[in-house]
C-alpha cells in the first residue's frame, strides 16, 4: 500500500509540473533578459547588450536561441577551425553555427521539457559563446585550465554586426 501511495504521489508531481510553452517562456525571458519584444514564439531579446532571437515551434516542440556574431567573410580558416574545436570542447550546450554567411551562437532544445534553470542557462551560454568568440570560445563565465590551472574569467568582447 505504501508503494502504491508513493507511486501516486510521484505521478501527481510529474503531471503537476507544467510543460514549457510560449507563454511561460516569454515570462521567463522577461525575467532574465534586459528586454523582450515580439510576438509569441518570435522574440527579439537583449541580454547584457547582446541582441538575440528566440524562436519556437510549439507544434513540433522545438525552441532555439540564437545570436549573430560576425560575417563569415571576415574570418580566417584558423578561426573557423577554432569554432569547430570549441563545439567539441568548450561551447557546452551551445554551438557555433553558420547560416546566411553569418556565424551564430546557437542553443537548440525541445520546448516542452525546458525548465526555468535551463532557459536561464541557455540565454547565458548563448551570450558567453558570442562574447568570447575569437578569444576563449567558451559558453560559461569561467575558462578552465588556465595558465596556472585555476579557473579564469574570459575576456568579453562583443562584436558589433
Amino acid at each position: 500500500m505504501k508503494y502504491f501511495l508513493l507511486s501516486i504521489a510521484l505521478l501527481t508531481s510529474i503531471f503537476a509540473s507544467a510543460q514549457m510553452d510560449n507563454q511561460k517562456l516569454e515570462e521567463l525571458l522577461s525575467k532574465h533578459a534586459d528586454s523582450v519584444v515580439g510576438i509569441s514564439g518570435r522574440w527579439q531579446v537583449t541580454y547584457k547588450e547582446l541582441p538575440m532571437m528566440v524562436i519556437t515551434d510549439e507544434t513540433n516542440n522545438r525552441m532555439r536561441i540564437i545570436a549573430p556574431i560576425v560575417d563569415v567573410d571576415q574570418l580566417s580558416k584558423d578561426v573557423l577551425l577554432d569554432c569547430l574545436a570549441a563545439n567539441f570542447h568548450s561551447a557546452l550546450d551551445v554551438k557555433y553555427a553558420l547560416s546566411n554567411d553569418i556565424i551564430w551562437s546557437v542553443y537548440i532544445h525541445p520546448l516542452s521539457p525546458l525548465t526555468e534553470m535551463e532557459v536561464e542557462s541557455a540565454v547565458s551560454q548563448v551570450y558567453y559563446a558570442a562574447a568570447t568568440f575569437g578569444n576563449t570560445y567558451t559558453s560559461t563565465p569561467l575558462v578552465f585550465g588556465g595558465a596556472n590551472g585555476e579557473p579564469q574569467e574570459p575576456e568579453i568582447k562583443l562584436n558589433k554586426m
